[in-house]
């Protein structure tokens, strides 16, 4: 995944590392889909304004493996685009396809910031 605001999840030990934050999120994405093009870009805005919450990103058709590790550890069913807001290893919050906005993400992160 090219983006300098999304981190790249590139095997088990990343997922892994992402699983023990206190909060991050993880960005599924399809390079051969419109929708993921435009959510992708709706991740990127959410990453440049909220730095503080890491931002990991699965392309979905070359790592499907991953994808599929992340789908099971995660107990959210796999859907690309999809987000799914992690907070000490557990999904707080997922969103896919049109309901991924920067907007959305930002309410998301927000609330679970505030319990």
């Amino acid at each position: 995944m090219d983006s300098d605001e999304i981190r790249n999840v590139d095997g088990e030990a990343t997922l892994a590392e992402v699983l023990r934050l206190p909060m991050a999120l993880l960005y599924k994405h399809s390079s051969r889909c419109g929708t993921s093009l435009r959510a992708m870009l709706e991740v990127e805005c959410f990453a440049r304004a909220e730095a503080e919450i890491p931002v990991y990103g699965i392309d979905v058709i070359r790592q499907r493996r991953i994808s599929g590790e992340a789908a099971e550890r995660l107990g959210v069913r796999h859907q690309t685009p999809q987000v799914i807001l992690i907070r000490h290893g557990r999904p707080a919050w997922h969103a896919s396809h049109s309901y991924i906005t920067a907007k959305a993400l930002s309410a998301a992160t927000a609330e679970q910031v505030s319990d």
